[in-house]
């Protein structure tokens, strides 16, 4: 791994239009942005339009003290917006337009310089739906840094074929239980969730697997060995970005080389924190998180 401590997030930064209003989204940056808010160096690329959607985007990186030079401009698709949906329970489902502007991220001279100063690289599997911006990901993960996929399977975006190759090039794995299942199903393999995780750790010689399970908290094979957290009881507001902050949490606490019990205890409190605000990205301190002083 790398002297340099930055984590490069690449994918989709958007607009999530909850029934609330609109608010800046997209896995990759939700990540980042939770990842600075616990220290760690941690820059977004992707793309957006040449629209007041776009500015407004920019607008919101730059008061959330993260870079912008890794934004690039599409001349001709807008900045991406997505419809949330709120069930009964205020579990999010999603309407993702396309094309926009991330589905044509290009490997330019700043982002690879970006990438091969970097010790690891954020990525999920939505900005792939496209040829383009998958192009620009394969040839950015054929460096060497840690490769952490946050798996987001948003139908019809989900191919398998597509899937299974990021996956193959991956470290660190982080998924919910339902996409466990569709993705162990996939390998035909079985069994309770705790089986299916054990199965495609192997399988995909992982160094870390995470597994979310909502309400019902985490589980996390790492080095070999299983943990779980009973997550936090919190009133869910939206579930909008609690997977993201979720994972920056564990990365954060792994990369300050605490144990993985206090990992996954400390990406518990920040998903229940994140479920019980409006949006991905609510304002918080690190100490309100670890102390857990907002249950």
């Amino acid at each position: 791994m790398k002297n340099n401590d930055n984590v490069l997030c690449f994918g989709e930064i958007l607009w999530d239009n909850l029934p609330s209003g609109a608010r800046p989204g997209g896995a990759p940056m939700n990540v980042a942005l939770h990842l600075t808010r616990f220290d760690i160096n941690a820059t977004v690329s992707s793309s957006i339009g040449n629209d007041k959607k776009g500015i407004d985007l920019i607008a919101f990186l730059e008061a959330s003290g993260l870079r912008t030079d890794l934004i690039q401009h599409h001349k001709s698709l807008p900045t991406s917006e997505v419809l949330v949906h709120l069930d009964e329970h205020n579990s999010a489902t999603y309407e993702i337009c396309e094309p926009v502007a991330w589905d044509e991220i290009s490997l330019n001279q700043e982002l690879y310089k970006e990438v091969l100063a970097s010790k690891a690289i954020v990525f999920g599997s939505l900005a792939s739906r496209n040829p383009i911006t998958r192009n620009t990901l394969m040839k950015l993960l054929e460096n060497d840094l840690l490769k952490i996929m946050d798996v987001n399977l948003r139908p019809p975006y989900n191919t398998e074929e597509i899937v299974k190759t990021l996956l193959m090039k991956s470290d660190i794995v982080k998924l919910n239980d339902d996409e466990l299942i569709a993705i162990t199903d996939w390998y035909n393999l079985s069994g309770t969730l705790e089986e299916r995780m054990k199965s495609l750790y192997i399988l995909l010689n992982l160094k870390t697997l995470i597994m979310t399970m909502g309400k019902d908290g985490a589980s996390v094979i790492h080095e070999n060995e299983f943990y779980y957290h009973k997550g936090f009881k919190v009133a869910t507001v939206d579930t909008v970005g609690a997977g993201d902050a979720f994972l920056a949490g564990f990365l954060a606490a792994l990369f300050d080389k605490k144990s993985v019990p206090q990992a996954l205890k400390e990406a518990c409190a920040i998903g229940a924190y994140v479920t019980s605000q409006a949006g991905a990205t609510p304002l918080y301190t690190k100490d309100v998180i670890q102390n857990e002083t907002f249950l």
